[in-house]
């Protein structure tokens, strides 16, 4: 993929019209994936277009929780437009601030969005032997996070605070148990969302009410069953970005380490698309214990999935570090591609039946 310089044009924000009441409301779980973020944006883009489709609930972990919060944030204050707007808006200053850092800063702003090992250029070898010989409590002893104030000055957290729908998930993973934590409107924070996207090689541990917590992705990337249990919506929209299958064994140090990554990142969300489909299936065949008012909104559940794996593997484990402006519109194009075409594909499924299965995309062996 080539990446054209910026354009000040391509700043240009969406037109919103007037808002109908939409037909489906759907919940949507973002993954994370470093710049490969921006894949997400654009189907964001393209499903806000649809004034048919409601967001009910929507859960993100490291790069998901931030285009999660900067969509809520958009929402409570101007609707579908103003969200278009906040997640543009994002994703421009990700670019323009990574292009104003001098060389360390943007090796850590390429690292913060992706995986330690990911980029493989001289200042990306200083993180990984930095993360191998020293604890970011060393190497990083101000705590510097290159996108905290760039979250804080899109996201208006008391208005995400506020907000009843859609209902947010913000998934971490608390370091004193190994738990997963989830981050509901009315908790979150800067902290949290700092907290879901903390890398342990990289970054201190976020503290949020004397409790430290690490990159949510651990224990769920994202986590699906707080949308299952509290939400309205009967329809689940997984946005995947990283691949579930590459071909070949990776041979050189960097694509190993990467693949270790996304099958580490990968592990929590198979297991609950897994304990999904048994427990659809027990219902099915009315097992006595899964006719308890518990089940009923599992027994209603239909899963989507919107796969950008397959496009963006391709792209490369350093890609997921490219902050530069053309290349993540060009990932927001694909992603908005990909959404209007599985609009067209499975618009009519929604409220009718799942157009994607797990046991067959991940089955027991």
């Amino acid at each position: 993929m080539s990446a054209p310089p910026a354009q000040d044009a391509a700043l240009a924000a969406p037109s919103s019209r007037f808002e109908r009441a939409p037909r489906h409301l759907l919940d949507l779980a973002l993954q994370g994936g470093g710049a490969h973020g921006a894949f997400t944006w654009g189907v964001l883009d393209r499903l806000l277009e649809d004034e048919r489709i409601g967001l009910s609930g929507i859960s993100g972990t490291s790069a998901g929780a931030m285009n999660a919060v900067v969509l809520a944030s958009g929402l409570a204050k101007g609707g579908r437009g103003a969200a278009r707007d906040a997640l543009r808006a994002f994703w421009a200053d990700v670019a323009k601030s990574a292009r104003r850092a001098g060389p360390f800063d943007r090796g850590l702003f390429g690292a913060f969005l992706g995986s330690p090992f990911a980029a493989w250029t001289m200042i990306g070898q200083y993180y990984d032997i930095a993360g191998r010989m020293l604890s970011p409590y060393q190497f990083n002893p101000m705590n510097y996070n290159p996108l905290r104030e760039l979250v804080g000055r899109i996201v208006d957290f008391d208005a995400v605070r506020a907000s009843v729908q859609p209902r947010l998930f913000i998934a971490a993973t608390q370091v004193s148990t190994g738990r997963l934590r989830v981050f509901r409107n009315e908790e979150i924070s800067l902290d949290a969302v700092m907290a879901s996207s903390c890398l342990p090689t990289l970054f201190q541990a976020v503290e949020i009410d004397g409790e430290a917590y690490w990159d949510g992705g651990y224990m769920g990337n994202p986590s699906l069953f707080p949308l299952i249990n509290e939400t309205t919506a009967d329809d689940l929209l997984l946005v995947q970005i990283n691949p579930s299958r590459r071909d070949g064994v990776p041979t050189d140090a960097a694509a190993i380490l990467d693949r270790v990554d996304e099958i580490t990142f990968q592990g929590s969300l198979i297991k609950e698309l897994r304990t999904v489909a048994m427990l659809q299936r027990l219902i099915r065949q009315q097992v006595p214990a899964c006719s308890e008012a518990m089940f009923a909104q599992i027994a209603r559940l239909r899963v989507h999935r919107l796969d950008g794996g397959e496009q963006l593997a391709p792209l490369g484990h350093d890609s997921k570090t490219n902050t530069d402006w053309g290349f993540l519109l060009e990932l927001r194009a694909i992603g908005y591609a990909q959404a209007d075409q599985w609009l067209g594909r499975h618009y009519g499924d929604l409220g009718r039946r799942s157009s994607f299965d797990p046991q067959v995309e991940f089955p027991e062996t």
